[in-house]
């Protein structure tokens, strides 16, 4: 190839390197579950609070030195008592203390661990209002506690009980009363939420409160630092999404929002819990984030928002929230109709992300309809995407053979006007033009590969459908690296040690497809250093997007074996094109003829 082709492929592949580093979480030793605790992953652990030596483990312990003014005295002491709600999707757990969420146990999904995906950090619970009193007090209902006139301590939902309400009650000394109702529903993850004001106009102050969910969402891979990658805050507010991150360990972000938001949300890798207001219009939102470690080498970021609501000081109003607790499935999210699917790490909005979203995911999840083994529909994913990509491969590899045929006649040019660049370069443009070759069309139909690439690179690492999805052998997880074997140390510079089976094979196929297609003696290098670059760089990836690149590899190797074998054509030079008349004057006759015809006549 010519010189300025191979510094067209170095700067795609430098680009691709750089893209794919830049958005890569640092691999992180995998965790020994006997380390990890039983019941919850090292994030939720690390967040218990520590109590004073024997001190009693009561419902009062926190709140018993705590003033909540005159208009709430006397509650922030009481029993705490819960009601459990199990339906088909889900467990909660709500409390009379700040009646609020204490649990939110997801049926259908499990931990790394093998405990059932929890979206509260139980610890301590979740959903709570945030008000100033007339007293000069600031009250979070986190410190009361609420009454109930539900007896009943579980509650089951199903098809002849699907729906249900629950009050929770909060008295205050003025007579007044501010009342959270919870309203679920057997075939939704989540539930709506109405705050009645009660009598409360002289109570609360500053004609706005807020809804606020503090403790983010628990962590519940196994990899903390890649979770940590994907862990946000968000508000969607005027068709735009904000976003902030945890940052660096031990520092913290926060954001305001004025004016109506549509909803906030807090995920980790493939859940999240978001808030939806319905009535009134909010008047903003506030977002928090921070980052801290934890045991090996880990990273949690915890994460609050809050949602800042009109107080107009009625005698009595209310306002209403819709909460959703779940996966992250673009299917679910998009039935609420107020794009939460735009929290989906799907790729850069303007390319990436419709390519994912809208051709992709409904193929990916179409071929599943009738496949039932995740790593057999990527395969077959990987097949047809091939096909689709032929024409422009095919393209490709054409180009990079004709170019390597007129190598020889190039390296004559060089050599004949060495001492001539202007000639020399003329030559060979006079080259390419003789013989039909574009110097570009072979780093062409790769450029318009890329956001495809890309594309399916989003996809592959966000896909909740691979979560826990096993293949064969020691496949067990296509969302997460295989591990084939350890080493007993580990690589200098780039602190691997757990060696990917997929990641290998990718390697191994590279290698030889760039045996096969690169004939520069100068490009030599390029044969070795790519192959063991991407086979580096894709071992911290997910197995099922290795599996998808290693089976594509092993397709384009048929295919340039079938390219080779079909089209070994002599390169022959292009006929010159005769000019066409054309526009107006095609029709006319030709003036010259028309003048020798009159000086015969004459």
């Amino acid at each position: 190839m010519e010189r300025s082709q191979t510094l067209g492929f170095i700067l795609i592949f430098v680009i691709l390197m750089a893209w794919l580093w830049l958005n890569t979480p640092p691999p992180e030793p995998l965790q020994d579950p006997s380390v990890a605790g039983a019941m919850q992953d090292s994030a939720q652990t690390a967040r218990q609070p520590q109590r004073p030596e024997n001190e009693p483990e009561t419902a009062e312990f926190a709140q018993k030195d705590l003033s909540v003014g005159q208009f709430f005295e006397g509650r922030e002491t009481g029993i705490d008592r819960t009601i459990t709600i199990q339906s088909d999707l889900y467990r909660a757990v709500l409390s009379t203390k700040g009646g609020r969420i204490q649990q939110w146990e997801l049926k259908e999904y499990s931990t790394w661990s093998g405990h059932p995906v929890q979206l509260v950090d139980y610890t301590r619970g979740d959903l709570d209002m945030l008000f100033g009193t007339s007293d000069g007090k600031t009250l979070s209902t986190a410190d009361v506690y609420f009454d109930t006139p539900v007896e009943a301590r579980e509650i089951f939902l199903d098809e002849n009980n699907f729906k249900f309400e629950i009050n929770f009650v909060l008295p205050s000394s003025n007579g007044g009363r501010l009342i959270k109702t919870y309203r679920f529903q057997n075939d939704t993850y989540g539930a709506d939420i109405v705050y009645t004001f009660e009598n409360l106009d002289a109570v609360v102050a500053n004609y706005e409160y807020e809804i606020t969910w503090d403790n983010g969402v628990p962590y519940a891979e196994q990899n903390s630092v890649d979770e940590s990658g994907f862990a946000a805050a968000y508000a969607y507010a005027g068709k735009e999404l904000t976003e902030i991150e945890g940052g660096s360990v031990g520092e913290s972000e926060e954001k305001s929002i004025s004016g109506q938001v549509e909803w906030v949300s807090i995920r980790n890798k493939y859940f999240t819990t978001a808030i939806v207001p319905i009535y009134p219009e909010t008047e903003g939102a506030f977002l928090q984030g921070s980052s801290r470690s934890v045991a090996d080498e880990g990273v949690v970021e915890d994460y609050g928002v809050a949602l800042r609501m009109p107080f107009k000081g009625s005698a009595q109003e209310s306002s209403m929230v819709r909460i959703y607790l779940g996966p992250m499935e673009i299917e679910t999210l998009g039935a609420y109709n107020v794009s939460l699917e735009k929290m989906m790490s799907l790729g850069w909005a303007w390319v990436i992300r419709p390519i994912a979203e809208y051709i992709f995911l409904p193929l990916f999840t179409g071929i599943h309809y009738f496949v039932p083994n995740w790593g057999i529909v990527i395969i077959i994913f990987s097949i047809l995407i091939k096909l689709a990509l032929h024409p422009l491969t095919r393209t490709s590899m054409r180009s990079m053979k004709r170019m390597q045929a007129l190598q020889p006649m190039m390296e004559e040019m060089k050599e004949k006007y060495k001492d001539d660049p202007t000639k020399m370069n003329q030559a060979v443009m006079n080259l390419y033009k003789e013989y039909g070759v574009n110097p570009a069309g072979g780093c062409l139909p790769l450029v318009f590969q890329m956001p495809i690439l890309y594309a399916l690179f989003a996809m592959f690492r966000s896909a909740i459908e691979l979560r826990q999805a096993g293949f064969v052998g020691w496949i067990t997880d296509l969302s997460v690296p295989d591990i084939l074997f350890t080493l007993p140390f580990k690589l200098p510079l780039f602190g691997l040690q757990e060696v990917s089976g997929i990641a290998l094979l990718m390697g191994v196929s590279m290698f030889i497809q760039q045996k096969m297609s690169v004939k520069d003696p100068r490009q030599k290098m390029m044969v070795y250093l790519m192959p063991v670059m991407f086979t580096l760089l894709f071992n911290s990836f997910p197995s099922g997007l290795n599996l998808y690149y290693a089976v594509f590899n092993v397709l384009s190797i048929a295919q340039q074996f079938m390219m080779n074998k079909k089209d070994d054509e002599p390169l022959r030079k292009v006929e010159p094109k005769k000019k066409k008349q054309g526009g107006i004057f095609k029709n006319m006759p030709d003036i010259k003829q028309l003048q020798k015809r009159k000086k015969k006549k004459r």
